[in-house]
């Protein structure tokens, strides 16, 4: 059985990780290894870094060297299968509550395009526009408009269309995916999704009946025309570690109604510019930086709103030199600074005072427009016909190729 926590336990704890709240009590930050202790998930160390890089000929991502993607559940059993010439496909989505995304949720759009392309496999991209209809209070003509807005900004990562398959739930529920969405259902009890979720009394029924939509993605059968006759395969799944309840629920079951159970791989959460108490507010503009933000709005966020652990002072600061765990400018470089040589030195030069917080902020700022802009132009090309394209219930002719 999956390690499952009760509400009251929940309440308990001195950080808040699920599918709707990131938080740390009392200023502190997201205590991951409690985290992995309390949702009973693995880490991922080095072994698998090495492992993937011999079984793909290519070298690690930088979320994976650098830890980002820091925990798992059965990688090792993905990696075993492919090893012996079994395939798999991956699964990912995205919840569409906003226009603009910010950097926080192209992580994982980010490091799927990265599998995609290492293992040369098919991907599945869900909209779950139904859902934020129901978290968010959106109509849902707003929730369907906001996921073709968010499908430009997936596509425009880069992803292969002979390969990738994306649907908003509102399209696609129904057929097979929604028989699966049954069977799902049927094996899990109302005090269990409760006591994963911690839903209460005043929430509506569509809360309590969603994570069987988030669930059956992970099985091939709900893909009848991608899958047809391929139920055996296996799932891989890139998410942020607070999407691993809907995944403990769906790996309970899934045995149980004839399917492997999906694999994860977990990533930390992308902080806030003011520090590591939870991650980017899309309700907060200054807390995150958009893939719609211009030059100028970057350069300000990352000088005004980028909490430092640079000291009061430039005496003090060549004196003690930066605090380094809790210097958000450090923390973004190690995220989307690709080269490694020089990530190192700014630590060093940093941390031992030589490098001031200015000059940090200057290269960061650098980094973050380059991405940025790189991202909009690719968004600039996607047009209505590419969205509709990628969205086609169609085969994909070179899923394995």
């Amino acid at each position: 059985m999956e390690k499952i926590e009760d509400k009251n336990q929940q309440q308990e704890e001195e950080q808040v990780v699920n599918p709707w709240e990131v938080s740390a009590k009392e200023g502190g930050k997201i205590d991951y290894d409690k985290l992995i202790d309390k949702f009973g998930c693995q880490r991922l160390d080095q072994s698998f870094v090495d492992r993937v890089q011999r079984l793909t000929s290519r070298p690690p991502h930088v979320f994976l060297r650098r830890g980002v993607f820091f925990a798992h559940r059965d990688f090792n059993d993905i990696l075993d299968a492919y090893e012996r010439g079994e395939k798999f496909y991956l699964y990912t989505g995205r919840g569409p509550s906003s226009e603009a995304l910010h950097l926080g949720h192209l992580i994982p759009f980010m490091f799927t395009k990265y599998l995609q392309d290492a293992f040369k496999v098919p991907l599945v991209i869900q909209l779950t526009d139904d859902e934020k209809c129901m978290w968010k209070n959106l109509s849902v003509e707003e929730s369907q408009r906001l996921a073709r807005e968010n499908a430009k900004d997936i596509i425009a990562c880069g992803f292969d269309i002979s390969k990738t398959f994306i649907f908003s739930d509102f399209d696609y529920v129904g057929g097979a995916f929604y028989k699966n969405m049954v069977k799902v259902a049927k094996c899990v009890t109302y005090n269990k999704v409760v006591g994963i979720f911690g839903f209460t009394g005043e929430d509506h029924i569509g809360k309590v009946s969603f994570p069987p939509v988030q669930a059956v993605p992970s099985f091939p059968s709900s893909f009848p025309h991608l899958f047809s006759g391929k139920d055996n395969l296996r799932c891989l799944i890139p998410c942020a570690i607070d999407q691993d309840p809907y995944f403990r629920m769906t790996r309970d079951v899934a045995p149980r109604i004839g399917y492997h159970k999906p694999a994860l791989i977990e990533s930390l959460f992308f902080p806030a510019l003011q520090g590591e108490t939870g991650k980017m507010s899309a309700s907060d503009p200054n807390s995150a930086i958009y893939v719609t933000d211009s030059v100028k709005d970057i350069k300000h966020k990352v000088n005004k709103h980028a909490f430092t652990g640079g000291q009061e002072s430039i005496e003090k600061h060549r004196q003690y030199g930066a605090n380094l765990e809790v210097d958000i400018p450090i923390k973004y470089l190690n995220f989307f600074l690709e080269d490694d040589a020089e990530l190192e030195h700014i630590k060093k030069e940093y941390g031992a005072g030589r490098m001031l917080t200015g000059e940090v902020k200057k290269r960061l700022t650098e980094v973050l427009t380059q991405l940025v802009e790189r991202h909009r132009r690719a968004r600039a090309a996607v047009t209505d016909e590419m969205v509709d394209a990628f969205m086609a219930v169609r085969p994909l002719p070179s899923m394995f190729d």
